[in-house]
């Protein structure tokens, strides 16, 4: 079996047929964590995940993009690597306050399994110093009191971070030992992920890491670094599909769950070991990371 970490099946992007892509998941022998990224989408996957029993879970959170005022995301800030803009890439920030009480009780429900996906995002940022500072205080004040709710609630985090690796260490520095989690999606270099290690951390992997993106460092070298028990397995999806899982020359298929297989056929290439301990060692480590 293999667990994809992080799968937003709850978003619009499946809004007709997410118990169909579950399905498949699930008759492939892949489960799901459905993470939220704002209170909308955190209930979504909490009602989806009730509907099934065990394979299908959720994490409910707030994104640090859906702190911003209302404006239009484009492709490249939702990181799809889509050459061509579908509509389901696309959406618009909402200038949400966190509300500790509205996600305390979506995260006591018994099929929240984490809190997330929740952070900082530095990639587009307000011209002007003291607007910037302004947004990056503001994130960081709704990140506290996302991992205030994780100790009281004793569920791990999922960490979000795009440009801002060395605000994240030295914010999470305070509480080591104190949390546990995933650092999503992780595109920071070798000395942060040490850093991040040190934290407990485990380190998510998606289909990024088939793609040189020359803003970002080599995954390559980190993912032979890290140990298989620090990893777990993510789509991402929507976004981020894999090369293998695109059908002729569409550029435009959204990413899914059971794509996830193709992450893990990567990591087994870059660190010469089989698929089946990749898989083995991966579950393992999600298992044990969300208590499923």
């Amino acid at each position: 079996m293999l667990v994809d970490a992080h799968g937003h099946v709850n978003f619009s992007a499946f809004k007709n047929d997410a118990d169909a892509v579950l399905k498949s998941a699930l008759e492939g022998g892949t489960w799901v964590v459905m993470p939220g990224s704002q209170y909308s989408t955190s209930r979504r996957a909490v009602e989806i995940a009730e509907r099934y029993g065990e394979g299908v879970y959720a994490a409910v959170g707030l994104h640090p993009i859906h702190l911003s005022e209302k404006r239009k995301m484009d492709v490249q800030e939702v990181q799809s690597e889509n050459g061509k803009e579908e509509p389901w890439m696309t959406f618009e920030t909402n200038g949400e306050e966190f509300s500790y009480e509205k996600y305390r009780e979506l995260g006591r429900r018994e099929k929240a399994v984490a809190i997330g996906e929740c952070g900082l995002d530095y990639y587009t940022e307000p011209k002007g110093r003291e607007k910037r500072e302004a947004q990056r205080a503001k994130q960081k004040a709704a990140l506290a009191q996302q991992v205030r709710l994780a100790q009281e609630l004793n569920l791990p985090l999922i960490f979000h971070c795009r440009k801002a690796h060395e605000d994240l260490i030295e914010f999470l520095w305070p509480h080591k030992g104190a949390i546990r989690g995933v650092a999503h999606c992780y595109t920071g270099d070798m000395k942060q992920a040490e850093k991040f290690f040190e934290l407990g951390l485990f380190f998510g992997f998606n289909g990024l890491i088939f793609k040189e993106v020359p803003a970002l460092p080599d995954p390559t070298e980190i993912i032979k670094a890290l140990p298989l028990e620090r990893i777990v397995l993510e789509t991402d999806s929507p976004y981020l599909i894999p090369p293998q899982a695109i059908v002729g020359s569409d550029p435009t298929m959204r990413n899914e769950p059971l794509f996830v297989k193709y992450v893990a056929e990567e990591i087994a290439r870059i660190k010469g070991i089989s698929m089946d301990e990749v898989a083995l060692v991966t579950s393992k480590n999600a298992k044990s990371l969300f208590f499923i």
